[in-house]
């Protein structure tokens, strides 16, 4: 069953949902209340690079541009790609129809040889969960300009996200030799990790922080060799990363979400809660979401938890009426803390999509939770197949599995990550302290 959202759940929903759609900026247009707050971008955003002002300063910039020189179909692009980042940046997927149609103007000003609009209509696919139109668009892109960063950097997360890895990894080391840098980097990093190299990801992502002088490049790559340390339960170096990464950038919403999860990690759960309330106060995303809902349940407040969890359902509702694949963020978000059967029509959908080590977790999860051990069994082996070092996997297949398989999965994910998750790691410890 869905979770019910009290009345004071219901306020803070309907003030996200105001928040994401009230007073959008139309593309070109004159603004409504304005934009929100500046986030620090990520090092690179997929697409044109923005500057150092920022996502939203850029976007100022480039409207009042626009209202003087309406037919520049280059700045139709790059602010079709600031849209782009602005949503993820702060969590608002109204901005991807402003993105589109920014995008559309650009190639009607300019159909052939554009190869700007075409990289960020890839990084608006993406961002939407469409990655075969991302991979479709990143290739039109690069058969115009082979060096575009964007386009490269798209194609590397389209293969990602669609199964692909050998192709990926074959994408990541050719952007490497084209256009070397912060945005190809962090890629082939995480390519390295989803093959279960840990060592050779903690390398590249270590030569990338070298190169970084941009406050917000230091923080981005910072914060990526923080949740790297996490994800391995080394919560002291994680620690250090995003606390690294803070300096850089104080305002920097992942390195606070990375120094919560290390300081839950550490134990200190009161410190992780402060760090996860200011996150969701500015940037109300699934993850984090249910992460502080976790630790508010696990601390014995389970209206508090109830309370992050149903913002979890507004996300989606105003995600999804923004044109925004979420059946992956629902799969995940519901299985545990939702809609039971919800999560597992989710689950199933984006598995129909494409076959990914995420997308068989969550199906495999959502089976399980289902009580459909069986039928889950295949899924959590798939998910688990690459060597990718997840605690959250681990666990699920220890979960699903039964006897020998049991306790080696379960140990395994409590040795990678003892506090992967507040609930999670709980319950991994008592299933293995009753297994035979």
């Amino acid at each position: 069953m869905a979770p019910r959202l009290s009345g004071r759940t219901a306020v803070a929903a309907c003030a996200l949902a105001l928040a994401l759609t009230g007073g959008a900026l139309v593309a070109g247009g004159r603004g409504g209340d304005g934009p929100a707050p500046a986030a620090v971008a990520p090092a690179a955003p997929p697409g044109q690079r923005l500057g150092t002002a920022g996502p939203d300063r850029s976007v100022r910039a480039l409207q009042a541009h626009l209202r003087a020189q309406p037919r520049d179909f280059g700045g139709w692009a790059t602010l079709g790609t600031a849209y782009v980042e602005q949503a993820r940046t702060l969590g608002d997927p109204s901005r991807y129809p402003q993105a589109r149609r920014a995008l559309t103007r650009s190639l009607e000003l300019r159909p052939e040889g554009n190869d700007a609009a075409l990289a960020g209509r890839a990084a608006l696919a993406a961002a939407r969960h469409d990655f075969r139109g991302a991979l479709r668009d990143a290739r039109r892109a690069l058969a115009v300009n082979p060096y575009s960063e964007g386009a490269l950097s798209t194609r590397i997360d389209a293969l990602v996200e669609l199964g692909r890895y050998p192709a990926a990894a074959r994408a990541a080391h050719e952007a490497d030799a084209r256009r070397p840098g912060i945005p190809v980097l962090t890629r082939l990093s995480y390519v390295h990790e989803l093959r279960g190299d840990v060592t050779g990801a903690r390398h590249v992502l270590t030569q990338a922080l070298a190169a970084a002088s941009a406050p917000g490049d230091v923080a981005y790559v910072a914060t990526a060799l923080g949740l790297l340390a996490w994800r391995q339960g080394d919560f002291g170096t994680a620690l250090e990363r995003c606390e690294r990464a803070l300096r850089a950038a104080a305002d920097s919403v992942s390195a606070l979400e990375c120094r919560a999860r290390a300081r839950a990690g550490r134990g200190d759960t009161a410190g992780a809660i402060r760090d996860l309330r200011d996150v969701v106060a500015r940037y109300p995303l699934p993850g984090p979401l249910v992460a502080l809902g976790e630790l508010y349940e696990a601390r014995g407040d389970p209206r508090a938890a109830r309370e992050q969890y149903g913002l979890v359902a507004a996300w989606v509702a105003t995600a999804r009426a923004n044109g925004v694949d979420v059946d992956l963020d629902t799969a995940l978000a519901a299985a545990d803390h939702g809609d039971r059967a919800a999560a597992l029509r989710a689950a199933r959908a984006e598995w129909a999509r494409r076959h990914t080590v995420h997308t068989a977790d969550a199906l495999g999860w959502a089976l399980h939770r289902a009580g459909r051990d069986r039928e889950a069994l295949r899924y959590v082996r798939f998910a688990t197949r690459t060597g990718f070092r997840d605690a959250s996997f681990l666990y699920h297949r220890g979960a699903v599995a039964r006897g020998a398989e049991r306790r080696e999965w379960l140990a395994k994910a409590l040795r990678c990550n003892p506090a992967f998750s507040p609930l999670g790691a709980a319950e991994a410890r008592r299933l293995l302290r009753e297994t035979p």
